[in-house]
C-alpha cells in the first residue's frame, strides 16, 4: 500500500513547525526565568558558521513552503528572513502554518512522477517522491532538529518528546 504524498508533507511539516512553537514557548518562558535577554537564544548558533537560531525556523519554514510549492507548480509566499524575536519567529510559522492549511490531499495527486530540479547549481533532478524522501525532509528536519540542539547547548528545558511532538 502506497502512503499519499499529502501524507508525507503536510501533516509532517505541521508537526515539525508544532515542535518548533513547544520551543519557542518553552525558551522564552527559560529567559524569563533565569532572566537574561530572549534575544541571546535568537541569535544563538551551534558553531559560527552555522545560521543562529533564527536561520534554523527560517529554513525550517522554507523547506516547507518550498517543497509544496515545488510539486504543485505553484508560487510559495516570499518572507523576508529578518525574524529577531519569539514572536516575529512565531508570526513567521504562523504564516507558515497558514500555506500549509492551503493545500488538500487533491492538490498533491500525481505530483510523486513530477520532475524536481534540485535548489542551488547542481542540476539534479528527481522525480517528486524521491525529492521529498531524499531531500525535502531529511532538510526540514535537520534544521528542526538543529533548533532543538541550539536550545538544548544553551540550556532550555526541552526534551526528545518535544521533538517528537
Amino acid at each position: 500500500m502506497s502512503v499519499s504524498m499529502y501524507r508525507l508533507t503536510v501533516p509532517m511539516f505541521q508537526r515539525g513547525l508544532a515542535s518548533l512553537k513547544t520551543y519557542l514557548d518553552k525558551a522564552e518562558a527559560y529567559a524569563k526565568e533565569k532572566k537574561f535577554d530572549p534575544a541571546v537564544l535568537v541569535a544563538a548558533r551551534l558553531a559560527p558558521d552555522m545560521l543562529p537560531l533564527s536561520g534554523q525556523y527560517q529554513r525550517a519554514s522554507d523547506s516547507a513552503k518550498f517543497t509544496l510549492a515545488r510539486l504543485t507548480g505553484t508560487d510559495a509566499p516570499k518572507f523576508e528572513d529578518n525574524e529577531k524575536t519569539f514572536d516575529e519567529l512565531r508570526e513567521r510559522l504562523a504564516k507558515t502554518e497558514a500555506y500549509l492549511a492551503t493545500f488538500s490531499v487533491q492538490a498533491l495527486e500525481g505530483v510523486e512522477g513530477r520532475q524536481i530540479t534540485l535548489p542551488g547549481n547542481s542540476g539534479i533532478v528527481l522525480p517528486g517522491d524521491e525529492y521529498v524522501a531524499t531531500f525535502a525532509l531529511p532538510n526540514f528536519y535537520f534544521h528542526v532538529a538543529t533548533a532543538h540542539a541550539i536550545l538544548r547547548n544553551q540550556g532550555a528545558p526541552i526534551g526528545k518528546r518535544d521533538y517528537l511532538g
